[in-house]
């Protein structure tokens, strides 16, 4: 049946809402909660177990699911590291913040969560993983010595960084005799590559997404790729003690997320939910009932000035200086939706990952914008040999493309991206039926066209084809991927 006007308004805007029901008791006034933020990276939201995946171990998340309201509609600023990062720092999307390319940093003047909360009287400590910058621009109190090498792989690089969780437990120790409210920030490596060389799932009973090739080294790196993330979820159960052993349980609010989708394909660098659909768990004791679902469309932008409101600032005052809104009155039952519409875009990450595009999500519906369609897309997962997330299993996949029709349409489609996108995501969850030429969604393009064009006007992006890095007069990174 052709959409009308009608149902295409209703379609886009439409939500079907599991509430979130809040506790009869509300938190004092007087007592502002703790925050903190943990960020997995690269990791697939339906890859965990609160998202139904019934494959991976993550009991510690599947505890903090029971106890939060989780998020089935949020979305990353980007599918690429430090964009996304410097989102989620500033509330702005990448071209507003400066840091729209990989390994970039924002733009001077650009106001960022640890200054936000600073003001609001907030000690703010950050642990991990970095690879956001310029340092001078983000305040935080750095937890040292929580980026230690992977035994064993000391000379690999910053690859085989993992995270040091007891320098945490200290500072969160030091924290709870202060009497005064914080932000910690928790930034693990995993389930970035390099995925554990050992890995503790049996590769014959690992599932295989639907838009991935299923051999036999393809089961190897997704075993590999599964320990890595319970891995992760163990540094979230290490995070969930400290706070329990130093009382600090009930007047801390607990937000879990990921930067963006993992390094396979359609993930990682793609606009598919895959690339940016990320997990986000909140959970706010006291006040919220924990288990409680929501399907409301939200981005990591939101969680600066989310942050804003919980440390009692008035995050209204903040709407012209970030492009996300508090979750706060969708937490609280107050309102039903946050956004109608929300954002993505990639814009290349050295040279073996150049073809830009932008993106436009509502509940019903995902535009793709490819900038520079007329080029073969390529990542790291095809081309680089030096690291996994491809190096492992590539070569196979190639092999059997030419042996099983399914195959060689995964790759293709891989390599090959059209000026545009169109996917009905509620009912081609998976992004396979592209309805851009479909005459029966003329009105639908029309209108992600047209709000596109004033999207990118609004976030002052200009760029047209192939991403081209500019000139720097200096030397070394602009931004660092660890600190030590």
């Amino acid at each position: 049946m052709k959409p009308t006007k009608t149902l295409i308004a209703s379609q886009i805007a439409s939500a079907l809402i599991l509430p979130v029901t809040l506790k009869s008791a509300p938190a004092p006034k007087d007592a502002y909660p703790n925050i903190v933020i943990f960020v997995a990276d690269d990791l697939g939201a339906n890859d965990i177990g609160p998202y139904g995946n019934r494959v991976v171990r993550t009991p510690n998340l599947d505890k903090l699911a029971d106890e939060s309201v989780v998020f089935s509609n949020a979305f990353a600023s980007s599918p690429t590291c430090s964009p996304s990062r410097a989102s989620i720092h500033t509330g702005l999307y990448p071209f507003r913040n400066g840091a729209h390319a990989n390994h970039a940093g924002i733009a001077a003047g650009i106001k960022t969560l640890p200054e936000y909360l600073q003001t609001a009287g907030y000690q703010v400590g950050l642990a991990g993983k970095l690879h956001i910058g310029p340092m001078s621009s983000y305040p935080f109190d750095m937890i040292h010595n929580t980026n230690v090498p992977e035994p064993g792989y000391e000379d690999k690089g910053v690859l085989w960084t993992d995270l040091n969780m007891g320098p945490v437990d200290a500072w969160l120790s030091d924290a709870s005799k202060t009497g005064e409210p914080f932000m910690l920030v928790v930034n693990d490596h995993s389930p970035h590559v390099i995925w554990p060389e050992k890995a503790e799932y049996d590769a014959a009973e690992v599932d295989i997404p639907s838009i991935h090739i299923d051999t036999e080294a393809t089961r190897k790196s997704r075993a590999r790729y599964y320990t890595d993330i319970s891995k992760m979820d163990g540094n979230v159960g290490k995070l969930l003690n400290s706070l329990e052993k130093y009382g600090l349980q009930d007047n801390t609010i607990v937000i879990f997320t990921a930067d963006q989708g993992p390094q396979w394909a359609f993930g990682k660098w793609n606009l598919y939910d895959y690339g940016i659909r990320v997990p986000l768990l909140i959970k706010w004791p006291n006040t919220l009932q924990g288990g409680s679902e929501t399907n409301a469309l939200v981005s990591l932008t939101d969680l600066v000035p989310t942050a804003i409101d919980l440390a009692g600032g008035n995050a209204g005052d903040q709407e012209e200086q970030v492009d996300g809104k508090s979750l706060v009155p969708l937490l609280q039952g107050k309102v039903n939706d946050l956004h109608e519409l929300v954002y993505a875009s990639h814009t290349g990450d050295g040279t073996m990952n150049m073809a830009p595009m932008r993106m436009i999500r509502s509940k019903r519906y995902k535009y793709i914008l490819n900038l520079a369609p007329e080029i073969q897309y390529n990542t790291h997962m095809n081309k680089a040999k030096d690291h996994d997330g491809g190096r492992e299993y590539w070569e196979t996949w190639i092999n059997e493309s030419f042996k099983a029709e399914h195959a060689a349409s995964v790759l293709w489609r891989y390599h090959n991206r059209p000026a545009e996108e169109l996917y009905d995501v509620l009912n081609d969850p998976d992004e396979q039926h592209n309805l851009a030429l479909d005459e029966n969604y003329k009105e639908v393009m029309e209108r992600f066209r047209s709000e596109m064009n004033a999207w990118r006007e609004r976030q002052g992006d200009q760029e047209t084809g192939v991403y081209q890095a500019p000139e720097r007069k200096e030397k070394g990174p602009v931004i660092h991927y660890i600190f030590k």
